[in-house]
């Protein structure tokens, strides 16, 4: 359940909020159908929209934060805890889910330039989900990583949005805000990077 400061009314009961009542004209997006509920200040939708999308937002920001697991879930929260406060000004002219990720992208994007020049920021082994690899895959790993992780913020969300998320440069170029053949300039960079930083010539 959404952990935020939120100006909702305290009554409002959402142990049920994965099922609101039907819109009247409820568009064939299931998540726009939530949205616009949420728009008008139904709490149980917009909790039914947060359950829907967290687990794919947070994934998103915990790859752009390099594993770092407390900071991705309190970028997260912002994330929706903005979405909540611009639902009422959203004019559904793209999907939802597209809208969401951009909103949370950019939120930990505004981190990492806050956080870029005012630590060394250090990749959080405890959370790469390692355990099962043989050491020198671990360690390849936790390199990669660690490499991803000095990227600039824009290269880095480029990289991850695109080789691992699997998204075209369309849309990651929607979720940032930039041309198409940007994206491309950014993942070319990025990509010549890490093989530098992981010594690799090819």
């Amino acid at each position: 359940m959404l952990n935020a400061t939120l100006p909702l009314p305290d009554a409002i009961d959402v142990t049920d909020a994965t099922a609101p009542e039907a819109d009247e004209c409820a568009p064939s997006d299931p998540l726009a159908t939530l949205a616009r509920r949420a728009a008008r200040g139904d709490v149980r939708a917009f909790e039914a929209l947060y359950r829907a999308e967290h687990r794919r937002i947070y994934a998103a920001v915990w790859r752009l934060v390099g594993g770092h697991e407390a900071r991705a879930e309190e970028l997260t929260q912002d994330a929706f805890v903005r979405a909540w406060k611009a639902l009422p000004g959203f004019r559904f002219e793209a999907p939802v889910g597209a809208w969401l990720h951009r909103l949370a992208v950019n939120t930990a994007l505004m981190d990492l330039r806050a956080r870029r020049d005012a630590e060394d920021l250090e990749v959080d082994d405890s959370t790469l989900s390692l355990q099962a690899a043989p050491r020198q895959a671990q360690e390849h790993q936790i390199d990669l990583q660690a490499a991803i992780l000095k990227l600039p913020a824009r290269a880095r969300a480029v990289l991850v949005l695109h080789d691992i998320e699997g998204l075209t440069h369309e849309e990651i170029g929607d979720s940032l805000g930039i041309a198409p053949g940007s994206c491309k300039a950014h993942l070319h960079r990025a990509r010549q990077h890490l093989r530098r930083a992981l010594g690799d010539t090819a």
